[in-house]
Protein backbone atom coordinates (compact mmCIF):
# COMPACT_ATOMS: atom_id res chain seq x y z
CA UNK A 1 0.00 0.00 0.00
CA UNK A 2 1.33 3.45 -0.80
CA UNK A 3 2.18 5.73 2.13
CA UNK A 4 -0.37 8.32 1.08
CA UNK A 5 -3.09 5.71 0.80
CA UNK A 6 -3.98 6.85 -2.71
CA UNK A 7 -4.36 4.89 -5.89
CA UNK A 8 -1.42 4.59 -8.27
CA UNK A 9 -1.77 6.33 -11.66
CA UNK A 10 -4.29 4.73 -14.00
CA UNK A 11 -3.11 2.42 -16.71
CA UNK A 12 -2.90 3.49 -20.35
CA UNK A 13 -6.50 2.77 -21.42
CA UNK A 14 -7.95 5.03 -18.73
CA UNK A 15 -5.41 7.78 -19.49
CA UNK A 16 -6.25 7.62 -23.19
CA UNK A 17 -9.94 7.94 -22.34
CA UNK A 18 -9.41 11.00 -20.14
CA UNK A 19 -7.24 12.82 -22.66
CA UNK A 20 -10.06 13.14 -25.12
CA UNK A 21 -11.14 9.81 -26.59
CA UNK A 22 -14.83 9.62 -25.79
CA UNK A 23 -17.20 6.73 -25.58
CA UNK A 24 -19.38 6.94 -28.68
CA UNK A 25 -22.78 5.35 -29.11
CA UNK A 26 -24.29 5.64 -32.57
CA UNK A 27 -27.86 4.77 -33.59
CA UNK A 28 -28.24 1.88 -31.13
CA UNK A 29 -31.42 -0.10 -31.67
CA UNK A 30 -32.77 -3.17 -29.89
CA UNK A 31 -36.12 -4.92 -30.25
CA UNK A 32 -37.72 -7.79 -28.37
CA UNK A 33 -40.40 -9.70 -30.22
CA UNK A 34 -41.54 -6.72 -32.22
CA UNK A 35 -41.34 -4.29 -29.28
CA UNK A 36 -38.68 -1.60 -29.64
CA UNK A 37 -36.76 -1.27 -26.37
CA UNK A 38 -34.09 1.13 -27.63
CA UNK A 39 -34.70 3.26 -30.72
CA UNK A 40 -31.77 4.94 -32.50
CA UNK A 41 -29.94 6.14 -29.37
CA UNK A 42 -26.77 8.16 -30.05
CA UNK A 43 -24.43 10.06 -27.73
CA UNK A 44 -20.83 11.12 -27.15
CA UNK A 45 -19.43 10.77 -23.62
CA UNK A 46 -16.16 12.50 -22.81
CA UNK A 47 -13.40 10.99 -20.73
CA UNK A 48 -13.82 11.76 -17.03
CA UNK A 49 -17.52 12.54 -17.42
CA UNK A 50 -20.28 11.24 -15.14
CA UNK A 51 -23.34 10.53 -17.30
CA UNK A 52 -26.65 9.19 -16.01
CA UNK A 53 -29.41 7.44 -17.94
CA UNK A 54 -32.59 8.56 -16.21
CA UNK A 55 -36.07 7.28 -16.90
CA UNK A 56 -39.03 5.27 -15.70
CA UNK A 57 -39.24 1.49 -16.00
CA UNK A 58 -39.36 0.50 -19.67
CA UNK A 59 -37.70 3.70 -20.91
CA UNK A 60 -34.72 1.82 -22.37
CA UNK A 61 -32.05 3.01 -19.96
CA UNK A 62 -30.94 -0.41 -18.67
CA UNK A 63 -31.08 -2.02 -22.12
CA UNK A 64 -28.81 0.75 -23.45
CA UNK A 65 -26.38 0.16 -20.58
CA UNK A 66 -26.42 -3.61 -21.18
CA UNK A 67 -25.59 -3.09 -24.85
CA UNK A 68 -22.62 -0.90 -23.91
CA UNK A 69 -21.51 -3.57 -21.42
CA UNK A 70 -21.86 -6.35 -23.98
CA UNK A 71 -24.52 -8.35 -22.13
CA UNK A 72 -27.06 -7.53 -24.82
CA UNK A 73 -26.30 -7.29 -28.55
CA UNK A 74 -27.83 -4.43 -30.54
CA UNK A 75 -29.85 -5.09 -33.66
CA UNK A 76 -28.01 -2.19 -35.25
CA UNK A 77 -25.70 0.67 -34.33
CA UNK A 78 -22.18 0.87 -32.94
CA UNK A 79 -20.32 1.31 -29.64
CA UNK A 80 -16.78 2.74 -29.60
CA UNK A 81 -14.68 2.96 -26.41
CA UNK A 82 -11.40 4.87 -26.51
CA UNK A 83 -11.33 4.72 -30.31
CA UNK A 84 -11.96 0.95 -30.44
CA UNK A 85 -15.16 -0.53 -31.86
CA UNK A 86 -16.45 -2.96 -29.22
CA UNK A 87 -19.96 -3.47 -30.61
CA UNK A 88 -19.60 -7.21 -31.19
CA UNK A 89 -17.00 -7.99 -28.53
CA UNK A 90 -17.79 -10.21 -25.54
CA UNK A 91 -18.16 -8.34 -22.22
CA UNK A 92 -14.86 -9.61 -20.82
CA UNK A 93 -13.00 -8.29 -23.88
CA UNK A 94 -14.29 -4.73 -23.55
CA UNK A 95 -12.32 -3.94 -20.38
CA UNK A 96 -15.22 -2.09 -18.77
CA UNK A 97 -16.07 -2.08 -15.07
CA UNK A 98 -19.58 -2.98 -13.95
CA UNK A 99 -21.40 -2.42 -10.64
CA UNK A 100 -24.83 -4.04 -10.27
CA UNK A 101 -27.66 -3.32 -7.83
CA UNK A 102 -27.12 -6.88 -6.57
CA UNK A 103 -23.62 -6.92 -5.12
CA UNK A 104 -22.70 -10.31 -6.67
CA UNK A 105 -19.80 -10.84 -4.27
CA UNK A 106 -18.32 -14.30 -3.89
CA UNK A 107 -19.62 -15.45 -0.47
CA UNK A 108 -16.75 -17.88 0.14
CA UNK A 109 -14.09 -15.19 -0.46
CA UNK A 110 -12.93 -12.45 1.88
CA UNK A 111 -13.29 -8.79 0.99
CA UNK A 112 -9.64 -8.73 -0.05
CA UNK A 113 -10.05 -11.80 -2.26
CA UNK A 114 -13.19 -10.40 -3.88
CA UNK A 115 -11.43 -7.18 -4.82
CA UNK A 116 -8.29 -9.00 -5.98
CA UNK A 117 -10.21 -11.40 -8.22
CA UNK A 118 -10.22 -9.20 -11.38
CA UNK A 119 -6.47 -8.70 -11.02
CA UNK A 120 -5.87 -12.44 -10.74
CA UNK A 121 -7.83 -12.97 -13.95
CA UNK A 122 -5.58 -10.43 -15.66
CA UNK A 123 -2.40 -12.12 -14.44
CA UNK A 124 -1.01 -9.26 -12.36
CA UNK A 125 1.82 -10.11 -10.00
CA UNK A 126 1.18 -10.72 -6.31
CA UNK A 127 3.03 -7.50 -5.45
CA UNK A 128 0.90 -5.45 -7.85
CA UNK A 129 -2.24 -7.09 -6.48
CA UNK A 130 -1.30 -6.17 -2.92
CA UNK A 131 -0.60 -2.58 -3.93
CA UNK A 132 -3.79 -2.06 -5.88
CA UNK A 133 -6.15 -3.89 -3.52
CA UNK A 134 -4.70 -2.16 -0.47
CA UNK A 135 -4.96 1.29 -2.01
CA UNK A 136 -8.47 0.69 -3.31
CA UNK A 137 -9.79 -0.59 0.02
CA UNK A 138 -8.19 2.33 1.85
CA UNK A 139 -9.77 4.81 -0.54
CA UNK A 140 -13.18 3.28 0.21
CA UNK A 141 -12.65 3.16 3.96
CA UNK A 142 -12.55 -0.64 4.01
CA UNK A 143 -8.94 -1.31 5.00
CA UNK A 144 -9.92 -2.85 8.33
CA UNK A 145 -12.40 -5.22 6.72
CA UNK A 146 -10.17 -7.05 4.26
CA UNK A 147 -10.45 -10.38 6.09
CA UNK A 148 -14.21 -10.32 6.52
CA UNK A 149 -16.61 -12.22 4.30
CA UNK A 150 -19.60 -10.56 2.61
CA UNK A 151 -22.11 -11.96 5.13
CA UNK A 152 -20.28 -10.04 7.88
CA UNK A 153 -20.81 -6.68 6.15
CA UNK A 154 -23.72 -4.26 5.99
CA UNK A 155 -25.45 -3.57 2.69
CA UNK A 156 -23.58 -0.30 2.25
CA UNK A 157 -20.24 -1.97 2.95
CA UNK A 158 -20.99 -4.74 0.45
CA UNK A 159 -21.81 -2.17 -2.20
CA UNK A 160 -18.51 -0.40 -1.54
CA UNK A 161 -16.70 -3.72 -1.98
CA UNK A 162 -18.49 -4.17 -5.32
CA UNK A 163 -17.37 -0.68 -6.33
CA UNK A 164 -13.78 -1.46 -5.31
CA UNK A 165 -13.84 -4.64 -7.40
CA UNK A 166 -14.84 -2.57 -10.44
CA UNK A 167 -12.23 0.14 -9.75
CA UNK A 168 -9.23 -2.00 -8.91
CA UNK A 169 -8.12 -2.80 -12.48
CA UNK A 170 -8.56 0.80 -13.70
CA UNK A 171 -11.14 0.31 -16.46
CA UNK A 172 -11.58 3.18 -18.94
CA UNK A 173 -15.33 3.26 -18.26
CA UNK A 174 -17.38 2.09 -15.27
CA UNK A 175 -21.03 1.15 -15.77
CA UNK A 176 -23.40 1.24 -12.80
CA UNK A 177 -26.90 -0.24 -12.94
CA UNK A 178 -28.96 1.27 -10.07
CA UNK A 179 -26.23 0.33 -7.56
CA UNK A 180 -27.89 2.13 -4.63
CA UNK A 181 -31.48 1.10 -5.29
CA UNK A 182 -31.65 -1.45 -2.45
CA UNK A 183 -30.31 0.90 0.25
CA UNK A 184 -32.16 3.19 2.65
CA UNK A 185 -32.15 6.94 1.93
CA UNK A 186 -29.52 7.94 4.51
CA UNK A 187 -27.06 5.31 3.35
CA UNK A 188 -27.86 6.04 -0.29
CA UNK A 189 -27.05 9.73 0.26
CA UNK A 190 -23.75 8.82 1.93
CA UNK A 191 -22.71 6.52 -0.89
CA UNK A 192 -23.69 9.08 -3.52
CA UNK A 193 -21.16 11.42 -1.94
CA UNK A 194 -18.51 8.67 -1.88
CA UNK A 195 -19.11 7.66 -5.51
CA UNK A 196 -18.87 11.27 -6.69
CA UNK A 197 -15.72 11.88 -4.65
CA UNK A 198 -13.97 8.79 -6.04
CA UNK A 199 -15.09 9.59 -9.60
CA UNK A 200 -13.72 13.12 -9.41
CA UNK A 201 -10.48 12.19 -7.64
CA UNK A 202 -9.63 9.49 -10.18
CA UNK A 203 -11.06 11.21 -13.25
CA UNK A 204 -13.25 8.19 -13.97
CA UNK A 205 -15.72 7.95 -16.82
CA UNK A 206 -18.98 6.68 -15.34
CA UNK A 207 -22.28 5.73 -16.95
CA UNK A 208 -24.96 5.38 -14.30
CA UNK A 209 -28.56 4.12 -14.52
CA UNK A 210 -31.27 5.26 -12.13
CA UNK A 211 -34.96 6.15 -11.99
CA UNK A 212 -34.33 8.51 -9.06
CA UNK A 213 -34.37 12.13 -10.26
CA UNK A 214 -32.64 13.55 -7.18
CA UNK A 215 -29.85 10.98 -7.41
CA UNK A 216 -29.28 11.86 -11.06
CA UNK A 217 -29.14 15.59 -10.29
CA UNK A 218 -26.66 15.09 -7.42
CA UNK A 219 -24.22 12.81 -9.25
CA UNK A 220 -24.21 13.75 -12.90
CA UNK A 221 -22.28 16.03 -15.21
CA UNK A 222 -24.94 15.29 -17.82
CA UNK A 223 -28.19 13.35 -17.81
CA UNK A 224 -29.89 11.52 -20.67
CA UNK A 225 -33.62 11.60 -19.90
CA UNK A 226 -35.10 8.57 -21.66
CA UNK A 227 -38.64 7.74 -22.71
CA UNK A 228 -39.96 4.95 -24.94
CA UNK A 229 -36.46 3.89 -25.97
CA UNK A 230 -35.35 7.37 -27.02
CA UNK A 231 -33.49 10.25 -25.42
CA UNK A 232 -35.84 13.18 -24.80
CA UNK A 233 -33.03 15.50 -23.71
CA UNK A 234 -29.32 15.00 -22.98
CA UNK A 235 -28.01 17.92 -20.98
CA UNK A 236 -26.53 19.20 -17.72
CA UNK A 237 -28.67 18.91 -14.59
CA UNK A 238 -29.15 22.67 -14.47
CA UNK A 239 -30.27 22.92 -18.10
CA UNK A 240 -32.67 20.00 -17.71
CA UNK A 241 -34.20 21.39 -14.56
CA UNK A 242 -34.35 25.05 -15.54
CA UNK A 243 -34.72 24.84 -19.33
CA UNK A 244 -36.53 21.62 -20.24
CA UNK A 245 -37.03 21.20 -23.98
CA UNK A 246 -40.10 18.98 -23.80
CA UNK A 247 -43.15 18.79 -21.52
CA UNK A 248 -42.09 15.28 -20.54
CA UNK A 249 -38.72 16.48 -19.20
CA UNK A 250 -40.37 19.39 -17.38
CA UNK A 251 -42.80 17.02 -15.72
CA UNK A 252 -40.48 14.06 -15.06
CA UNK A 253 -37.60 16.06 -13.62
CA UNK A 254 -39.40 19.05 -12.14
CA UNK A 255 -43.00 17.85 -11.55
CA UNK A 256 -44.12 20.96 -13.43
CA UNK A 257 -47.56 22.53 -13.30
CA UNK A 258 -49.06 23.07 -16.76
CA UNK A 259 -51.50 25.91 -17.47
CA UNK A 260 -53.01 26.24 -20.93
CA UNK A 261 -53.55 29.45 -22.82
CA UNK A 262 -52.52 31.29 -25.97
CA UNK A 263 -49.62 33.54 -26.90
CA UNK A 264 -50.64 37.17 -26.58
CA UNK A 265 -47.29 38.81 -27.31
CA UNK A 266 -43.85 37.72 -28.46
CA UNK A 267 -40.67 39.72 -27.92
CA UNK A 268 -36.96 38.78 -27.89
CA UNK A 269 -37.06 39.01 -24.08
CA UNK A 270 -40.24 37.14 -23.20
CA UNK A 271 -43.50 35.49 -24.27
CA UNK A 272 -46.78 36.75 -22.82
CA UNK A 273 -49.37 33.99 -22.44
CA UNK A 274 -53.03 34.72 -21.78
CA UNK A 275 -54.05 31.78 -19.60
CA UNK A 276 -57.43 30.10 -19.80
CA UNK A 277 -57.79 31.07 -16.13
CA UNK A 278 -57.91 34.72 -17.25
CA UNK A 279 -54.51 35.92 -16.06
CA UNK A 280 -51.40 36.72 -18.06
CA UNK A 281 -48.05 35.06 -17.36
CA UNK A 282 -44.69 36.28 -18.66
CA UNK A 283 -42.55 33.32 -19.79
CA UNK A 284 -39.18 32.77 -21.43
CA UNK A 285 -38.94 33.57 -25.15
CA UNK A 286 -40.54 30.98 -27.43
CA UNK A 287 -40.97 30.76 -31.19
CA UNK A 288 -44.75 30.19 -31.00
CA UNK A 289 -46.66 32.82 -32.99
CA UNK A 290 -49.17 35.15 -31.39
CA UNK A 291 -52.54 33.44 -31.05
CA UNK A 292 -50.98 29.96 -30.82
CA UNK A 293 -52.33 27.59 -28.18
CA UNK A 294 -49.57 26.73 -25.66
CA UNK A 295 -48.92 25.26 -22.24
CA UNK A 296 -47.04 27.33 -19.67
CA UNK A 297 -45.01 25.12 -17.35
CA UNK A 298 -43.63 26.13 -13.96
CA UNK A 299 -42.20 23.91 -11.22
CA UNK A 300 -43.78 23.85 -7.74
CA UNK A 301 -40.65 25.30 -6.13
CA UNK A 302 -40.62 28.29 -8.49
CA UNK A 303 -44.18 29.47 -7.79
CA UNK A 304 -44.67 32.21 -5.20
CA UNK A 305 -47.94 33.05 -3.41
CA UNK A 306 -48.97 36.71 -3.49
CA UNK A 307 -52.09 38.83 -2.86
CA UNK A 308 -54.94 37.60 -5.07
CA UNK A 309 -55.04 40.74 -7.22
CA UNK A 310 -51.31 40.57 -8.05
CA UNK A 311 -50.87 37.09 -9.52
CA UNK A 312 -51.37 35.57 -12.95
CA UNK A 313 -53.69 33.04 -11.32
CA UNK A 314 -55.92 33.27 -8.24
CA UNK A 315 -57.32 30.47 -6.15
CA UNK A 316 -57.99 28.94 -2.76
CA UNK A 317 -55.51 26.91 -0.72
CA UNK A 318 -56.75 23.33 -0.44
CA UNK A 319 -53.99 21.45 1.39
CA UNK A 320 -50.77 22.25 3.24
CA UNK A 321 -48.45 19.31 3.95
CA UNK A 322 -45.36 19.61 6.14
CA UNK A 323 -42.36 17.64 4.83
CA UNK A 324 -39.48 18.89 6.94
CA UNK A 325 -37.63 21.86 5.48
CA UNK A 326 -40.51 22.72 3.17
CA UNK A 327 -44.27 22.51 2.86
CA UNK A 328 -46.25 21.26 -0.13
CA UNK A 329 -49.30 23.33 -0.94
CA UNK A 330 -52.13 22.76 -3.41
CA UNK A 331 -54.19 25.67 -4.69
CA UNK A 332 -57.54 25.25 -6.48
CA UNK A 333 -57.75 28.02 -9.14
CA UNK A 334 -60.95 30.04 -9.18
CA UNK A 335 -61.44 29.33 -12.88
CA UNK A 336 -62.83 25.96 -13.93
CA UNK A 337 -60.54 26.14 -16.98
CA UNK A 338 -57.48 25.37 -14.84
CA UNK A 339 -58.17 21.66 -14.44
CA UNK A 340 -55.99 20.10 -11.74
CA UNK A 341 -54.94 22.03 -8.59
CA UNK A 342 -51.66 23.93 -8.82
CA UNK A 343 -48.83 22.57 -6.64
CA UNK A 344 -46.34 24.72 -4.74
CA UNK A 345 -43.31 23.96 -2.58
CA UNK A 346 -42.50 26.66 -0.04
CA UNK A 347 -40.05 27.08 2.85
CA UNK A 348 -41.45 25.81 6.13
CA UNK A 349 -43.04 28.61 8.13
CA UNK A 350 -43.98 30.70 5.08
CA UNK A 351 -46.98 28.77 3.84
CA UNK A 352 -50.57 30.01 3.58
CA UNK A 353 -53.34 28.16 5.39
CA UNK A 354 -56.16 26.02 3.98
CA UNK A 355 -59.08 28.15 2.82
CA UNK A 356 -56.94 31.23 2.23
CA UNK A 357 -57.34 33.12 -1.07
CA UNK A 358 -53.99 33.60 -2.82
CA UNK A 359 -52.52 34.72 -6.11
CA UNK A 360 -49.66 32.92 -7.85
CA UNK A 361 -46.68 34.47 -9.56
CA UNK A 362 -43.28 33.38 -10.89
CA UNK A 363 -40.19 34.98 -12.39
CA UNK A 364 -40.09 35.08 -16.18
CA UNK A 365 -37.03 32.84 -16.31
CA UNK A 366 -38.85 30.09 -14.42
CA UNK A 367 -41.76 29.70 -16.83
CA UNK A 368 -41.37 27.51 -19.94
CA UNK A 369 -43.70 27.44 -22.93
CA UNK A 370 -44.60 24.38 -24.97
CA UNK A 371 -47.05 23.85 -27.85
CA UNK A 372 -50.44 22.66 -26.64
CA UNK A 373 -50.93 19.35 -28.42
CA UNK A 374 -53.88 18.36 -26.27
CA UNK A 375 -51.82 15.44 -24.89
CA UNK A 376 -49.65 14.79 -21.85
CA UNK A 377 -45.85 15.14 -21.73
Amino acid sequence: MSEAGTLPPPTAPAQADRTGKPLSVTALRRTYGGVTAVDEVSMEIAGGEFVTFLGASGSGKTTTLMMIAGFCEPDSGSIVVGGRDVTRLAPQKRGLGFVFQQYLLFPHMTVWENVAFPLQLRGLSKAEQRQRVGDTLEMAGLSAMGRRRPRELSGGQQQRVALCRALVYRPPVILMDEPLGALDKKLRDQLQTEIKRVQQELGLTVIYVTHDQEEALVLSDRIAVMRDGRIDQFDTPRELFERPRTPFVADFLGAANFLTGQVEQRTPAHTLVRLDTGGVVKARPHEAAEGTRVRAAVQPGRLVPCPPDEGFCTGTVETVTYVGTLVRVTVRPDSDAAGEPVRLELPAGRAPVPGEAVGLTADTGNVSVFPDTGQGG
